[in-house]
């Protein structure tokens, strides 16, 4: 543009007091990865022979006659996942067993060769046209390991692997979700040779070329995995994320091996790092059960709804997503104890979220950037998560003051950054007004995608949001308060 154009906008805004949104901070995620921020919580479906072998790793030397369940039902079991809020599901498409739920054209090791359909059954498409029928968004697993496989550890296991990629990512229609896990060699049958493999795991599988035919197949699908690219795993399977849990991370390998699935320090998965290299999210696997797969005896083990509560909290109240594995029994269903929490589960869910008491309150801020009505309080009430209260640059500590005619009792609360500004606030409070006075009733490091604060019931006409530290002017685009009723 030439100078005197150029001058001719500065004047321009200048005199129209027109006010620039503010500049991202950090690493900021792309539009795929802003989607997937949305679904919140899925599910994951752990089926294989390995159900009918009471096993959580087969070996990889099972019959594929083994494989016949008495009643399956893919409707029955997204159908479940949908009453309990979930907003997808990823299917164990193949486990380190190596049986595949699809009849793939590369083995014999499938559903092809199984009693189940009397052999012309396809699980993989059963459960994706189920999610689509249901609104559920569809995912896929595949075990990088296959411990029945004869050349596993050798190049030709990985044209094998990629070519049943290619399989899944197109004859399933969308994917949203493609799942690596670090579980890489071992002992296994591998075609009978029943020995010990070993691998190199940041070199074996050539990760980047093995993640580019994801993204050239379901270019919005999320990447998941130790080091992404896309999601990260949280470190445990204990159903928690750290305190705080930075959407941003720079992964770690071992013994100044470069990072790879199964070759980082995982712990590092919980937290994240604050300004990290790269937007890479945490998901928290946990599964209903003891184990991933179903077993008969963990029947009285199921959790209760208060521990899936908390479970909720830990995850999603962190900013991160929660993937809560449901193992369908030898039937090919929920089983009835499972079906039962999940149900009491999705009811507090949304009986939780029915409401928000922001609705009808006065919103002020004690700055707002340029006094402009883009950025102003009221935004953080408005539905629009493209709406954020925002102030001026030179303005990172702030306060945000919401006040009720009537008194209000609320017991969560929930905060959001607006995340195309990448990560933003450092440490922030929470106070309700107890007749003249502030009291504190919560304090964090980070927000993010969400940040969830539950507690005793408060009774008050105000609170407000301090800002108490943060990198770059605050850019917050929720405050919602709830009443939960089953506390």
């Amino acid at each position: 543009m030439p100078l005197f154009q150029l001058l001719l906008v500065v004047m321009s805004t200048a005199m129209t007091g027109v006010v620039e949104a503010p500049q991202p901070y950090g690493v900021v995620p792309n539009e795929s990865q802003l989607q997937w921020h949305e679904l919140e919580f899925y599910g994951f479906i752990h089926f294989t022979i390995n159900t009918f072998t009471n096993k959580e790793w087969g070996y990889g030397d099972e019959s594929p006659s083994l494989f016949n369940p008495s009643d399956f039902d893919a409707d029955q079991i997204v159908g479940v996942a949908q009453d309990a809020g979930m907003t997808g599901l990823i299917l164990t498409c193949k486990h380190h067993d190596g049986f595949c739920l699809w009849p793939s054209k590369y083995t014999d090791h499938s559903v092809a060769a199984s009693p189940w359909r009397e052999g012309k059954g396809d699980m993989v498409r059963e459960f994706s046209e189920a999610c689509r029928k249901k609104g559920l968004r569809f995912g896929v697993y595949l075990s990088p390991w296959d411990r029945n496989h004869a050349d596993y550890g050798r190049d030709a296991y990985v044209t094998y692997y990629r070519n049943q990629l290619r399989e899944l990512l197109t004859e399933y229609g969308p994917i949203f979700e493609v799942w690596f896990d670090g579980a890489n060699g071992g002992d296994g049958w591998y075609g009978g040779a029943k020995e010990k493999r070993t691998i190199d795991r940041s070199s074996y599988y050539n990760w980047p070329e093995t993640w580019q035919i994801v993204r050239e197949l379901q270019p919005t699908a999320q990447l998941f995995s130790d080091v992404g690219p896309d999601i990260r795993w949280v470190g445990n399977e204990s159903g928690y994320a750290g305190d705080p849990c930075w959407a941003t991370y720079t992964p770690e390998g071992y013994k100044g091996l470069p990072p790879s699935p199964g070759q980082t320090n995982s712990k590092a998965g919980e937290e994240g790092t604050r300004n990290g290299d790269y937007w890479m999210p945490a998901e928290v696997d946990v599964s209903i059960r003891p184990g991933w797969f179903y077993h008969r005896w963990e029947d009285r083990k199921v959790r209760s709804l208060d521990n899936l509560q908390q479970i909720y909290f830990q995850s999603v109240g962190r900013g991160a997503s929660l993937l809560l594995n449901l193992p369908p029994d030898r039937r090919g269903r929920i089983h009835e104890k499972d079906t039962d929490v999940l149900h009491a589960f999705g009811k507090w869910y949304r009986a939780l979220y029915a409401s928000n008491l922001i609705d009808g309150a006065d919103i002020s801020a004690s700055n707002v950037r340029g006094n402009d009505a883009r950025f102003e309080a009221a935004a953080v009430g408005d539905p629009d998560r493209n709406r954020y209260w925002s102030t001026d640059d030179d303005v990172t500590t702030a306060t945000l003051h919401l006040s009720w005619r009537d008194a209000i009792t609320f017991n969560v609360v929930s905060l959001r950054e607006y995340l195309p500004l990448g990560l933003r606030v450092d440490h922030w409070v929470l106070e309700y007004q107890d007749g003249g006075a502030w009291r504190e009733f919560a304090q964090g490091v980070g927000i993010g995608n969400r940040r969830l604060w539950r507690g005793s019931a408060i009774t008050t006409t105000a609170i407000r949001l301090r800002i108490e530290d943060a990198s770059a002017c605050p850019a917050i685009s929720e405050i919602s308060l709830h009443r939960d009723n089953f506390e």
